[in-house]
């Protein structure tokens, strides 16, 4: 379980260090600049799936981009983290540093986690240069997503057997003013289709 975080390094005899390579080299070395894609919404809504057809449809297009997988990083990176609310917290702020050096190297990083909380999300879009954070809001209905329930997870949330379930026995809180909204109850190809419109890459 995670300690509190905190917003100041521990470490009291470290420098920043700049490289001598910049966004505008990077730009011309892949065509594009980096920017995190930050999905979210309840767990079944559909965020992975679109994120990685999002990473397939952008690969196609000549954009060098990466997901990061909520449960995939729950293997090495958080292994350590639970589900609490400090532990839920901690994930975020590691996942979004992880997604600012990948924006800073020059990739489109799409982040599929549920990320329940507004302001761990406010906090990691504070992390990211002006316009290279955009919000989305992967806005499934939770009987749709409890209906869906692939890994089983509602079910068990429901008996009690997972506490701390986000939208069951623990909060989501939807965004305010995402970047863009999808309503992943249309076809999935639409759903695509929406996101490449709205990006800036």
């Amino acid at each position: 379980m995670a300690d509190k975080p905190v917003s100041e390094p521990v470490s009291t005899n470290i420098l920043r260090v700049e490289g001598l390579v910049g966004a505008a080299d990077r730009v011309a070395l892949l065509g594009h600049g980096g920017q995190t894609v930050w999905f979210t919404g309840l767990s079944g809504s559909g965020k992975s799936t679109l994120a990685f057809a999002v990473e397939e449809a952008l690969v196609a297009r000549g954009i060098a981009a990466y997901v990061l997988d909520g449960d995939n990083v729950r293997f090495g990176l958080n292994r350590d983290l639970g589900f609490s609310a400090a532990d839920r917290t901690e994930n975020v702020r590691r996942i979004g540093e992880v997604c600012r050096l990948f924006q800073d190297a020059g990739l489109v990083v799409l982040s599929a986690f549920i990320s329940p909380y507004r302001a761990d999300r406010d906090a990691v879009r504070a992390l990211h240069p002006e316009g290279s954070f955009v919000e989305v809001f992967v806005d499934t209905p939770l009987e749709i997503c409890e209906a869906r329930d692939v890994k089983g997870l509602y079910a068990r949330a429901r008996t009690g057997e997972i506490p701390e379930f986000s939208g069951i026995s623990a909060p989501y809180e939807a965004p305010d003013a995402p970047d863009i909204t999808v309503d992943a109850t249309r076809p999935l190809s639409e759903c695509v289709g929406v996101m490449l419109e709205h990006l800036d890459v």
